[in-house]
């Protein structure tokens, strides 16, 4: 069996999902009270793969809301309890998601190995974020010479570079897409220098700098409120994916001539019985998720049952590919454009899972 913990994008509709759930208290609960609140494993489903193989999984709601993630001991707590539910569940391996991971990474969470009476087994656990970088890579290399861009001459910008998933992803478009040029924007200028020398290449630049260069933008970096950019300044075409979360890039920027995709999505080849989709804005939620849920999925059918995605900068290229052929062969395939999916359907071009 497999396991994906996940949680609601706002208090609000935290709130609206308990009262559909006829949990009226902690429907007119207030935020702190939610602060308290133990997890919750809302619903066990099947998923048949392509090959035939049908798998278990189950949806754990963490409880946690963005709003708590000022609230440094409440955030980590909630995702350690989700983490602790999974394990009690006997759950072979659970994919993290959401802020879930973010806050596990950032806060470093595997110095905490003990929740209360339970020793948590590292390889039980996943952040899924070996499938979600090899999903991106395939969005780039499928929907830019869709769009008219030469991946071989293009300048492909990377915010987020230095972050587990942004470090995967220049790897592979350096040393397997082969891109023109990388543009590696991100905070920590040692971070910078160091995957710099590792890439063998690519140019460090401001977000500022980068933008009006590129020809694709990737973005691994969750999107500040109040960042604005010039629609301008930007190239046409240019292709950006949106790899962050919460994804909003495209109120943004899309338009006239500025392409918006979202980024580590993946769309399954039959309906999922499931209701936990319904609240991510998925345009279908019975067959699109997030690649990191996906990840969860691909390692149960494949009796993969270890942490394949741990720990900030150890995705490997081979690792990549490892996970992007199963995703294909279980019946995953990347969202896309219109304007690409039209053409990688009448070619038959099986997009990669996200």
């Amino acid at each position: 069996m497999f396991g994906l913990i996940g949680h609601s994008s706002s208090f609000a509709q935290a709130q609206e999902k308990a009262r559909d759930l006829g949990l009226e208290e902690m429907a007119e609960a207030d935020l702190l009270s939610w602060c308290s609140a133990p997890p919750q494993l809302l619903e066990t489903f099947e998923v048949t793969s392509k090959t035939g193989k049908t798998i278990q999984g189950t949806y754990i709601d963490s409880c946690f809301v963005p709003e708590m993630l000022s609230r440094f001991k409440t955030a980590t707590r909630k995702v350690q309890n989700a983490m602790e539910l999974a394990q009690k569940n006997g759950i072979n391996v659970t994919a993290l998601g959401g802020f879930t991971s973010i806050i596990f990474e950032n806060y470093d969470l595997s110095k905490f190995q003990q929740i209360r009476n339970t020793t948590l087994e590292w390889e039980r656990f996943t952040t899924g974020n070996t499938h979600t970088a090899w999903v991106i890579c395939q969005q780039v290399e499928t929907n830019a010479p869709a769009l008219g861009i030469d991946l071989s001459k293009a300048k492909v910008a990377v915010v987020g570079a230095t972050g587990d998933i942004g470090s995967a992803v220049c790897r592979w478009l350096a040393q397997k897409t082969q891109v023109g040029e990388l543009l590696l924007v991100a905070r920590q200028q040692q971070r910078l220098l160091d995957l710099q020398t590792s890439l063998g290449g690519g140019r460090i630049l401001s977000l500022e700098e980068a933008l009006p260069e590129a020809d694709v933008v990737v973005w691994v970096a969750s999107l500040p409120q109040t960042l604005t950019i010039d629609h301008s300044t930007l190239r046409k075409p240019c292709l950006m994916i949106d790899g962050g979360y919460p994804k909003n890039l495209d109120a943004k920027v899309a338009g006239d001539g500025v392409h918006v995709l979202k980024g580590g999505i993946v769309e399954f080849w039959q309906d999922i019985g499931w209701q936990m989709m319904e609240v991510a804005e998925m345009e279908n939620p019975k067959r699109q998720l997030f690649a990191c849920f996906a990840e969860a999925m691909l390692l149960e059918f494949e009796g993969i049952h270890t942490n394949f995605s741990w720990g900030r900068n150890n995705i490997s290229l081979a690792n990549m590919e490892l996970i992007g052929n199963a995703s294909l062969r279980h019946g995953f395939r990347a969202i896309a454009l219109d304007s690409a999916r039209s053409r990688s359907d009448n070619s038959g071009l099986e997009l990669a899972a996200a």
